[in-house]
């Protein structure tokens, strides 16, 4: 019972973070209006030019950032089995890069901090080996936040006094939350080998390592090109006609290859992770049109190819497995 109650106690720390970080913005949140270009045309009127290849670029690096959650060996827990775990983040950004003028925070950032809280369940139905999970991970000094679930099918498991590997594929998904101006789902699918090790009959190790593919499907709401502007105040009626959206894009294709070690004793375990995001490659093609669009761009009808640079990132989560 005691295990229990400070397992909960571990559990609700995250989750204290994320409720007070919800109060205010922090220097991690994101201005997408920074990404709007504003053109005086014919007669003084003014439009807004979204800058579409900054806007990729920018959500691809943010969907690395809260891609779905790894942290697991091939090895499911078993059909009884139980997992309750916090966890720790890092990831890498291009912080000299011009699109991350978004960031509230006039300080250039290289990383983005990750805090999570995560259960995981053994199931027997619809097919042995399998485990599903949930949690939530929040990006700290902000608003953000991410819902995400998984579910893992153990195709070759529990042969640990053999020299076999196990081998697994996953599932996953997550949602962000918090950030009115973008809507952002990331899918993902992973392959995985890993290896259980007994050490002294009271400590274990499992090795893993595997590759992840990503598909990030971002869509603008509509934004306010102009936010320290009152529309409705005297001679500001016109500042309305300045709210733009990004037009939709095609969906962004990441892949990450991960390494890690899962380390128990008893019911207590920590995990270690280091994840190496590929630099992206994916175009938005627009049709009609072969312009590449650039930094600045006067025009939306333009083909916007990602260009995020590789991200790291490194985890750790502790927890009990029952």
């Amino acid at each position: 019972m005691a295990l229990r109650r400070g397992l909960f106690a571990l559990a609700l720390v995250p989750l204290c973070v994320l409720g007070s970080a919800r109060a205010r913005a922090g220097d991690n949140d994101i201005v997408l209006a920074r990404l709007g270009k504003i053109n005086s045309g014919p007669g003084g009127a003014m439009t807004v030019i979204g800058q579409n290849l900054e806007f990729r670029a920018l959500v691809s690096e943010l969907g690395i950032v809260f891609a779905p959650r790894l942290l697991t060996p091939s090895d499911t827990l078993g059909f009884g089995g139980f997992q309750l775990t916090a966890d720790l983040g890092s990831t890498s950004i291009s912080s000299d890069a011009s699109y991350w003028r978004v960031r509230e925070g006039a300080t250039p950032a290289g990383s983005m901090p990750t805090l999570g809280v995560f259960a995981r369940k053994g199931m027997w139905f619809p097919v042995p080996s399998i485990e599903v999970g949930a949690g939530i991970v929040h990006l700290m000094d902000s608003q953000m936040f991410a819902a995400q679930g998984y579910a893992k099918l153990g195709l070759h498991e529990g042969y640990h006094d053999l020299p076999l590997p196990s081998f697994a594929v996953r599932g996953a998904a997550s949602r962000l939350m918090g950030q009115r101006e973008l809507d952002l789902t990331t899918a993902s699918l992973d392959l995985s080998v890993s290896k259980h090790f007994g050490i002294g009959g009271t400590w274990s190790i499992d090795p893993f390592a595997g590759w992840n593919l990503l598909w990030m499907v971002p869509r603008s709401q509509v934004i306010d090109a102009t936010p320290n502007i009152d529309p409705l105040a005297m001679g500001n009626q016109e500042d309305s006609k300045l709210n733009f959206v990004f037009k939709d894009q095609v969906d962004i294709i990441r892949q990450r290859v991960f390494v890690g070690a899962k380390l128990q004793y008893y019911v207590f375990q920590m995990t270690l992770e280091a994840d190496f995001a590929l630099a992206g490659s994916s175009v938005d093609d627009r049709a009609g049109t072969d312009m590449k669009c650039t930094v600045d761009s006067n025009t939306t009808s333009c083909d916007s190819p990602d260009t995020s640079k590789m991200q790291k990132t490194y985890l750790m989560s502790i927890g009990m497995d029952f």
